[in-house]
């Protein structure tokens, strides 16, 4: 499994959302303190390499953020089984409030 950003991707959303508030590439790079290029380069998914700090920079302007969360998504079967059994214990827990309701009080 490719454990690698995808910069394709990640660069599209700044782009957008950059355009969103209405910032040009050299309006966003004068204020992150970087070179227009750079931020064309981030927007395109071809830059080599970026710091993870700058990268956090330019997603915050533009109302983005980096997380890191885990990289196996569940199967659909797995995701199916997982609700299946959410479902189970709420009707559970529903059932016995239900009995509890209805059980004479002394």
């Amino acid at each position: 499994m490719e454990n690698i950003m995808d910069m394709q991707t990640t660069g599209q959303l700044i782009q957008e959302f950059r355009k969103k508030q209405q910032l040009t590439q050299q309006e966003l790079a004068s204020e992150l303190g970087m070179s227009r290029s750079t931020i064309s380069l981030i927007e395109s998914g071809s830059i080599k390499e970026i710091g993870v700090r700058k990268l956090s920079q330019v997603c915050a302007r533009v109302g983005l953020t980096l997380e890191a969360r885990p990289n196996k998504i569940p199967t659909l079967e797995e995701a199916q089984i997982s609700n299946a059994i959410e479902e189970a214990e709420a009707l559970k827990k529903a059932s016995a409030m239900i009995n509890d309701a209805f059980q004479p009080r002394k």
